[in-house]
């Protein structure tokens, strides 16, 4: 029996890795010899680094560089044989690295993600996938352009800092300083977003509330962002602000797309691509994966949606295993997903939940797997035994 075990993070509680452990201690325990395939998942967002490293050959690398607020921190990062960088924008601007009353969206900025690609320049990447997850900024990109060597100029030729605050006042840029070693890599912006940069639908209205912003500031983010997507058309002669994407990461997408000609492709793709998830799964019995929360929006190039058009394609059962079973989860059915269960067996708090996920997820693993096994016992087909 082949059983592929492709989880999400639990985030805030344990990284996809530690999930996947985690399921195949319980399948263990209910099918001693069954044949396990662990996977962590990724879908561009925080551990999408880690999940390539874990099945692809490559070099992990840290190097330390300003997070959204300016101050130093360790970012892992990775690049393959063959020249391919794999950078996480959350481990330079992440928002799970400031604590809610640390949030300040309209200075932070992407600086450390322009210093993360000049760090895969120095190491001959020829190619960089930058997943977009997880960021805790809205500066349009402007701060990795800044680290980049590009220079955001006001009145009278003034250098602004590359943080929203100052882009409101945005008259010029500069593209002289630009490291020309940009013109010979490809990027690759591995997101689950596809919004644009402004309005109603934009990377302001969306997002920037979960980042700390008001509703005044909410409006002061899309007008700014409006405006430097205007200079940025001038200056390039090309608007890519309603593009799909243009939104992902507080318009991280957007500088990627209009400065470095940055192609987007869903995050869940690539991990599964580098995983070779598709021949894994093509031959399985069983797929077992999970995440935080399951919910409608999981539908929208999320982890588990990726993994669920997989086992339909090829016929094989998928089941999830979520901390919170959220709005319309079962909207997943129609699109491959077996069943779904929640984390928890009782009532209990989310701090506990959290705290004691990694045994939650053994006795739910094992549970399902007595009950999987018990399904092809009694279709006579297979000589499978319940321990």
């Amino acid at each position: 029996m082949k059983i592929i075990i492709a989880p999400d993070s639990f985030k805030e509680s344990l990284p996809a890795h530690e999930v996947a452990k985690a399921i195949a201690k319980g399948v263990r325990q209910a099918a001693p010899t069954a044949s396990i395939h662990c996977v962590p998942m990724a879908d561009g967002g925080e551990g999408t680094v880690l999940a390539i490293a874990q099945s692809t050959p490559c070099t992990l690398m840290q190097s330390t560089v300003r997070n959204a607020l300016g101050h130093p921190v360790p970012a892992t990062w990775a690049i393959t044989g063959n020249g391919t960088a794999i950078i996480e924008m959350a481990s330079a601007a992440g928002l799970e690295q400031l604590t809610p009353q640390n949030r300040q969206v309209l200075r932070a900025n992407t600086f450390g993600v322009g210093q993360l690609i000049i760090e895969a320049l120095n190491k001959q990447a020829r190619h960089i996938i930058l997943g977009l997850g997880g960021s805790a900024t809205n500066d349009g990109g402007a701060g990795m352009l800044a680290a980049l060597g590009i220079q955001f100029m006001g009145k009278n030729n003034t250098l602004l800092e590359s943080i929203p605050e100052e882009l409101a006042r945005l008259e010029t840029i500069n593209l002289a300083g630009l490291d020309p070693r940009l013109s010979q890599t490809a990027f690759t912006l591995a997101s689950d977003v596809n919004n644009p940069l402004c309005g109603s639908h934009g990377a302001a209205a969306i997002f920037s509330p979960q980042k700390g912003a008001t509703a005044e500031q909410v409006q002061f983010l899309d007008q700014t962002m409006a405006h430097y997507a205007d200079i940025t058309a001038t200056t390039l002669g090309k608007d890519r602000r309603h593009e799909q994407g243009a939104g992902a990461a507080g318009g991280l997408g957007f500088a990627g797309l209009s400065f470095l000609n940055a192609r987007f492709r869903p995050g869940v793709e690539i991990v599964a691509e580098f995983a070779g998830l598709t021949r894994l799964i093509e031959n399985a019995d069983l797929v077992i994966t999970g995440e935080g929360k399951l919910d409608e929006q999981t539908l929208q190039g999320k982890t588990l949606a990726g993994i669920a058009t997989l086992a339909q394609m090829h016929q094989v059962p998928m089941i999830v295993i979520a901390g919170t079973l959220g709005a319309n989860y079962q909207a997943l059915y129609s699109q491959g997903m077996t069943a779904a269960f929640s984390l928890c067996n009782g009532p209990i708090t989310l701090q506990e939940a959290m705290q004691q996920a990694s045994r939650l997820l053994q006795e739910r693993s094992r549970d399902i797997m007595q009950v999987f096994l018990a399904s092809q016992l009694s279709k006579g087909g297979k000589n499978y035994k319940i321990k």
